[in-house]
């Protein structure tokens, strides 16, 4: 059985306050885009190991155990461990490190695949419990669609939002942006409007008001970070912004714009849309 998991954007993001266990309360509209990696398990008879993981495209650093499929598959394995032994292989397309939340997506949806394929009968809220000890980002990847997300992102109210027919183009510099370097400059600030009000807006109207708070941690150190999202506007883009905590900044546009010549070479250009 074979599922793709899609990256997401962050409309706006908010940082609110930091809470006692170390995490932050943030304010952020989850928005899916198609632009995926493609997962897939196999069900083995015999195996010396529960799990036999392999990977292409895009290489991950680091060691595969800490992999959040890996991580997905033990974690349901200790409440059901009637689950077989199985071969899993990802395809990685979607750029890592880069605000897309693509390894959250591959966790959920890890956790969604064991569910349909043996026949778990997990519910969605519960699934969404599961995803929450994998990462603050995988809940959203149950639901999929767009939320206005609190807490720490697993508290989540589906929003209507109308982008029919948009393009949405990101530019991935490559540059690797840590979590602890994103979150050192931030000022949390309870006074800010709810992301959810602000997409209620005109689009138009996103560009002064829908901010991602790690922005300006973010582009003091890394400018040319910056310089991608105010040549996204010079371009048309109707909004731009960072994603997440980044590098990867996204345009939205009423149409499509060749940007393949427009950046440096070793820029990652990906264009996706809404159907």
């Amino acid at each position: 059985m074979v599922v793709f998991p899609n990256a997401k954007i962050n409309l706006g993001l908010r940082i609110l306050s930091k809470r006692e266990d170390g995490y932050h309360n943030l304010n952020t509209v989850f928005f899916p885009i198609q632009s995926c990696d493609a997962l897939e398990i196999i069900t083995q008879s015999r195996s010396d190991a529960p799990v036999e993981f392999s990977t292409s495209g895009r290489e991950i650093p680091g060691d595969l155990e800490t992999n959040l499929c890996l991580k997905a598959y033990h974690l349901l394995k200790k409440d059901f461990p009637q689950l077989p032994s199985i071969k899993v292989h990802l395809h990685k397309q979607i750029p890592m490190g880069a605000g897309l939340g693509g390894g959250s997506s591959d966790g959920a949806f890890m956790l969604k695949l064991l569910n349909e394929k043996f026949n778990l009968n997990i519910n969605q809220d519960k699934l969404i419990e599961y995803a929450l000890q994998l990462g603050s980002d995988c809940p959203f990847f149950i639901v999929n669609s767009p939320v206005l997300a609190e807490s720490r992102g697993e508290i989540m109210k589906p929003i209507l939002l109308n982008l029919n027919g948009k393009k949405i183009t990101l530019v991935c510099p490559g540059i690797h942006i840590s979590t602890k370097e994103a979150f050192s400059n931030v000022k949390p600030n309870k006074e800010v409007p709810s992301c959810e009000e602000l997409v209620a807006l005109p689009i138009e109207r996103w560009r002064n008001t829908l901010i991602n708070d790690f922005e300006n941690s973010v582009f003091p150190s890394h400018p040319e970070i910056a310089i991608i999202k105010e040549k996204l506007y010079e371009l048309g883009a109707v909004y731009a912004s960072m994603s997440g905590t980044g590098s990867t900044v996204y345009g939205i546009f009423e149409e499509y714009v060749d940007l393949k010549n427009i950046f440096p070479s070793h820029f990652e250009i990906i264009d996706t849309f809404v159907p």
